[in-house]
């Protein structure tokens, strides 16, 4: 490898804005796995082609319980680590158990029904927008308040309750708060959704946290602990994610004027052309969280010895050339787009079909409805979040 000698600092590269550093390349052309320094926690190996990171996330010689078990000797991203127990960080029994239950209340055909309700909220919002006047911040208007009303939706709030959990929601999302104002944000967060949770026994609807809250499994259920921290990945899963997802997107679509106008002119391509965004357009600045090995593995000519950990970078794979002709080129008429930003295997999103409608609809709605929609600023004026783990603008102007 070219980097062969050196051990990077990982992420590697400047992740502010959409680029990939060539590095990542030249890696891929290398080995499926590199050697990289992890921002806390030491030395990891870094998955880097499609088929690396796809073994990474669910071959069961890679555990994530005993990452989380690792707390702050294991190598990650950011400062905290993933709480033990938690669906995200569970393997084998215990994490097919808690699938198995959201299966059941994130089917595609449960999620689709809820797709009117999310075209209304779109299409508020946007009135909102008009009122407002050209030009506009897209994220004031449209990506910061979409995902708290979805899962409003999801969750079943009552409406009279919504103000207040936009608020709370929010106040825990924004990072501006100090450790014992976020402990108490979050306690009272918990507090609010023990409540609900009980709600929903004594008088379940149709919305997704009832179907949670009844399902049963022979003589299991889920524990009211669980269902809160269900709710929580929820929120912090959806949250961030569709609110910066919305502008990458749109951004990287006003600026791709041919890709722009192909989807003008052919509006049935949206849900393909999301798909092609979902690869082309990196969500994270890197893998936050690995995987142990709980064996020796084999990866070509490097082997990832037991107790090693290994993370998967989903831009990475996403740029790969032997399975995605013309990598780096976004293609809104590319097909079969094997992806992997849902992540793949048992750990697959399951809030993917949900995001997929969110996207939709939302960047769907801003096409069909400003056929002349444009950034207010020139590109390179757009500002971007800088330190964070979810790639992002601060603001993004357009203008009608």
């Amino acid at each position: 490898m070219s980097t062969q000698g050196t051990t990077p600092q990982y992420p590697v590269g400047d992740t502010s804005r959409l680029t990939a550093d060539p590095w990542y390349g030249e890696a891929r052309d290398e080995a499926p796995v590199a050697r990289v320094r992890m921002p806390y926690g030491g030395e990891a190996w870094l998955a880097v082609r499609h088929s690396s990171v796809r073994t990474a996330q669910s071959d069961p010689r890679f555990s994530r319980a005993a990452s989380a078990e690792l707390g702050e000797a294991a190598p990650r991203m950011v400062p905290g680590t993933p709480p033990v127990g938690s669906v995200l960080t569970m393997d084998g029994a215990d994490h097919t158990r808690v699938r198995r239950f959201m299966a059941k209340a994130f089917t595609v055909r449960r999620i689709e029904k809820l797709r009117p309700r999310v075209q209304e909220i779109v299409d508020g919002l946007l009135d909102e927008m008009v009122a407002h006047g050209s030009p506009a911040d897209l994220k004031k208007f449209v990506a910061e308040p979409l995902p708290v009303m979805v899962i409003c939706e999801v969750l079943g709030i009552p409406v009279d309750e919504r103000a207040d959990f936009r608020v709370l929601t929010e106040t825990i999302m924004s990072g501006v708060f100090t450790s014992d104002e976020a402990q108490a944000s979050i306690a009272q967060f918990l507090n609010y959704l023990n409540g609900l949770v009980a709600a929903k026994r004594a008088e379940p609807g149709e919305d997704v946290l009832s179907t949670l809250v009844t399902a049963v499994d022979g003589e299991d259920r889920l524990s009211e602990i669980e269902l809160a921290s269900l709710a929580v990945a929820l929120l912090v899963g959806g949250h961030e994610t569709i609110l910066n997802t919305v502008l990458n997107f749109t951004y990287t679509l006003l600026t791709n004027p041919d890709e722009l106008a192909k989807l003008r002119a052919r509006p049935e391509l949206i849900n393909q052309a999301v798909e092609e965004l979902l690869r082309h357009v990196p969500i994270n600045s890197g893998g936050a969280f690995g995987t142990v090995a709980t064996e020796d593995v084999e990866f070509g000519d490097v082997t990832v010895r037991a107790g090693e950990t290994l993370v998967a970078d989903i831009a990475s794979a996403n740029r790969d050339a032997s399975v995605f002709p013309d990598a780096d080129v976004l293609d809104l008429d590319r097909k079969n787009i094997q992806h992997l930003t849902f992540g793949f295997g048992p750990h697959h999103c399951i809030g993917a079909q949900l995001a997929r409608v969110d996207l939709q609809v939302t960047l769907g709605t801003l096409l069909r409805r400003f056929p002349d929609l444009r950034l207010a600023v020139a590109p390179e004026e757009v500002q971007w979040r800088e330190g964070v783990l979810i790639r992002g603008v601060e603001a993004l102007p357009v203008t009608w």
